[in-house]
């Protein structure tokens, strides 16, 4: 069904003659003639019964105009969340981050977008770097935001900053307070590391092998919680970011040991999917980020 033909019936169906549905759709009244015309041929019914004044619907015509008031309703409903969506009048931002990203640096700018754009739904979700990559593949979120290595050639990347990564033991650890650490020395600690595909797992292992060094696991924790919990006991070192610790470290929880000869730093970044047309709540988020830089 040619859905202007359809909306020329409508117009004079509402409006009770042809002339007035003409004047209502700013064309002429032979041209609404013809489409009304088009429309009975191609439905094989007459539509409307010709009056002295004006015209009336037939049963055929009555039963269509239900529909077609369903239909333009529908059709202006749309153009309604459409403009809403677009303005960030409505919408939904997905993200997701990982651990450091996820806790200590993005709440901050969500608060202050959720400001700008309080109609807009926000859904963070944090995990790890791998997870994030797989979450973006699969369009379960629309933005990223993850530290360290990641698939330079799948992903659009905006560099936020650079961050370093900090060896920590409890204060009662046999290392706490010692000077003079080198590398080898610290792996021959138990480790606390974050599970497989984080980042910041990745860092630690990749940094220690560059010295010919295999790292001791003496456990895998996913929650950053968890592990400064199980550091804090003293036996054990885990390697954090400053964002996590700095509550710890200024309390005395926790204590950075010092080693000469090892220096973990990883980049921080925003990743998308490059052939994606971001959509306006997300687009937004990211000149947010931007302009935070």
């Amino acid at each position: 069904m040619n859905l202007h033909h359809l909306k020329v019936f409508l117009a004079v169906a509402e409006s009770g003659s042809v002339s007035a549905g003409a004047a209502r759709l700013f064309i002429s009244q032979p041209a609404v003639t013809r489409e009304i015309r088009d429309l009975e041929a191609s439905i094989g019914l007459p539509l409307f019964d010709r009056r002295p004044r004006g015209v009336s619907l037939t049963e055929g015509g009555q039963r269509l105009l239900h529909y077609a008031q369903r239909i333009f309703a529908l059709e202006e409903a749309a153009e309604r969340d459409l403009r809403g969506f677009a303005s960030l009048d409505d919408g939904e931002l997905r993200l997701g981050a990982s651990a450091t990203l996820g806790s200590y640096l993005l709440p901050e700018l969500i608060e202050g977008f959720h400001r700008l754009h309080p109609c807009v739904a926000i859904d963070l979700s944090v995990s790890n770097t791998r997870e994030v990559a797989a979450q973006l593949e699969d369009g379960s979120i629309s933005l990223g935001f993850v530290e360290g290595a990641f698939d330079e050639q799948a992903f659009a990347s905006h560099l936020l900053d650079r961050d370093r990564l900090l060896p920590v033991a409890g204060p009662a650890h046999p290392l706490a307070g010692r000077s003079g650490l080198d590398a080898r020395e610290l792996a021959g600690q138990p480790h606390y590391l974050r599970e497989e595909g984080s980042a910041t797992r990745a860092s630690v292992e990749q940094a220690y092998r560059e010295r010919g060094i295999e790292v001791r696991a003496r456990m895998s924790i996913g929650s950053t919680e968890a592990l400064k919990r199980l550091v804090q006991d003293g036996r054990g070192i885990a390697w954090l970011s400053p964002h996590m610790v700095r509550k710890e470290l200024a309390s005395g929880r926790l204590v950075r040991l010092e080693v000469a000869d090892l220096r973990i730093e990883r980049s921080l970044h925003a990743i998308w999917r490059p052939k994606q047309n971001l959509s306006p709540a997300p687009a937004a988020f990211l000149d947010l980020v931007r302009k935070a830089d």
